[in-house]
């Protein structure tokens, strides 16, 4: 019986797609967005700057970025009827269900939403990528009883983020630390979310679409809720009050996962939580509260040791968020709302070369021809 040609399970190591956006070189630890290594970008960009970059394929001069700055900053608006919509969903619903739930919603009020042109997805990725921002602050603000805070055109992607979540201007160190997270968080090839989203878009769907399919996967513990999952870790040590290595090592007795380890890529070290790792120890210095840190490096040395496996770029995420007072359910929103800078380039990079994408199956079900037998006939 013939067969379709075999594939790895999970699509393992199977080339699905022609990209010039990221590249990852898994054995060697490396991440670079349009050529550029990602610890490059991490020390010397800005969102903004690796946004454009993914975007456009290449570092923008200083006029293209000013341009670009202020139309990302110009597109921080939210129709009124989506932030009532945001009012009335029940308190049971968690941030990435709701935000989920919005971003489909934006496309009622894009004026866009019709033209699937190039241009026009560029102007609905500047909405999207300021609109989703703004969606987890103000939900956050209101699900806490707070008054919502007015974006702010003169501050940054990261800066505004903060101020709308918090209603304090950040610091500077809390604002770079954010910023560079978002960086790291950017892209990283063909995820599951950035996968999803190239197989709608390839429909020739809509962005917004697109985006809330990304976002559905991203909602996935596997995918973007592993950072939750390792904060939840760290609190579980702490009110048990044990050594962080004597709970991990009765976790794994009992074949519980230990999230924020291995990847499906990596080989080495994820290149993201090296840099996660230092600024997650820094803010903890900062704070005067190392507790975390200490006992996510006590276990990190522990799962290498025993595991051989890498920290990968949740593990740190999860003490760097906590550390810029930022609820441990809004850690995969965060990812989202960095995240969108990819989705949106790989959904215009799919649509201005389209080929639907239809793979295959290996059928490991009974052979042909199985015949239909009468129900009288069935044992």
């Amino acid at each position: 019986m013939a067969t379709t040609t075999t594939t790895g399970k999970g699509l393992e190591g199977i080339v699905a797609a022609n990209s010039g956006i990221c590249w990852i070189d898994g054995e060697a630890g490396v991440l670079a967005y349009r050529g550029i290594d990602i610890h490059e970008l991490a020390q010397k960009s800005t969102f903004e700057e690796t946004t454009y970059l993914l975007w456009n394929g290449k570092l923008p001069t200083a006029s293209e970025q000013a341009i670009f700055d202020r139309a990302l900053a110009a597109s921080r608006l939210i129709d009124p009827r989506i932030v009532e919509m945001l009012r009335s969903f029940p308190s049971t619903a968690t941030p990435m269900e709701i935000l989920r739930t919005a971003v489909s919603a934006l496309s009622f009020y894009d004026p866009d939403e019709h033209d699937n042109t190039h241009d026009a997805n560029v102007r609905k990725s500047y909405r999207l990528t300021s609109q989703i921002a703004m969606i987890v602050a103000i939900y956050d603000r209101l699900r806490k009883g707070k008054e919502i805070v007015e974006a702010d055109p003169s501050l940054s992607h990261a800066a505004n983020f903060l101020w709308m979540l918090n209603g304090e201007k950040p610091s500077e160190t809390a604002t770079k630390t954010l910023d560079i997270a978002l960086i790291l968080h950017a892209d990283h090839e063909l995820t599951a979310s950035t996968f999803a989203a190239r197989v709608i878009a390839a429909t020739l769907s809509d962005i917004h679409s697109a985006v809330t399919g990304a976002i559905g996967a991203l909602k996935g513990p596997l995918h973007g809720g592993a950072n939750e999952g390792v904060m939840r870790l760290l609190f579980a040590i702490e009110k048990a009050g044990v050594d962080p290595v004597v709970y991990v090592k009765d976790m794994l007795a009992r074949k519980e996962k230990i999230m924020g380890f291995g990847h499906r890529v990596y080989k080495t070290e994820d290149p993201r939580a090296t840099h996660l790792r230092k600024m997650s120890e820094q803010l903890s210095k900062d704070a005067g509260l190392e507790k975390y840190y200490d006992w996510s490096r006590a276990i990190e040395l522990y799962i290498k040791q025993d595991k051989g496996l890498n920290a990968n770029v949740d593990f740190y995420s999860a003490s760097t968020y906590t550390m810029l007072g930022i609820d441990v359910d809004l850690f995969t929103p965060i990812f989202a709302i960095s995240r969108i800078a990819g989705w949106a380039a790989h959904v215009i990079e799919q649509l201005d070369d389209n080929r639907l994408i239809r793979p295959r199956a290996d059928y490991i079900g009974p052979a042909y021809p199985n015949p239909w037998v009468p129900v009288e006939e069935r044992e």
